[in-house]
């Protein structure tokens, strides 16, 4: 079983950032294609952004583009969600998600995903 934790989420105040990082030990993260997934209270779990394993070409969901970027530190060995001017809508708990395909199928859906992270949850309100 593959092993990666992710972290960063809390608190933030409506218009403020959060840097959401996904760290994996044990096995190359770079060789997979991430995502991230977001599942509001009520609200089915979608994806709102991937990074390819191939190229590290990046996809967004609508509701975030130009807001929110994902990147990837091979040295670290992990990938992170910078999240910037967020709402409350974008509350919930994020997913780091693990395919082995290569390339982001994108929308990526929730059977795409071979491994889940047990997510960090993200509130924003004043």
């Amino acid at each position: 079983q593959l092993q990666f934790v992710e972290s960063g989420g809390g608190l933030v105040d409506p218009g403020g950032s959060l840097r959401l990082s996904c760290v994996a030990s044990g096995f190359t993260l770079s060789t997979y294609t991430v995502s991230w997934f977001r599942q509001a209270p009520g609200k089915e779990r979608e994806a709102i952004s991937c990074s390819s394993g191939r190229d590290f070409s990046q996809y967004y969901a609508d509701s975030v583009k130009g807001r929110f970027t994902i990147s990837r530190d091979i040295a670290k060995n992990a990938a992170f969600l910078e999240m910037n001017s967020v709402r409350p809508e974008d509350s919930g708990v994020y997913y780091c998600a693990l395919d082995v395909w290569q390339k982001c199928d994108w929308p990526m859906r929730r059977d795409d995903v071979d491994y889940w992270g047990k997510g960090t949850r993200v509130i924003v309100s004043p």
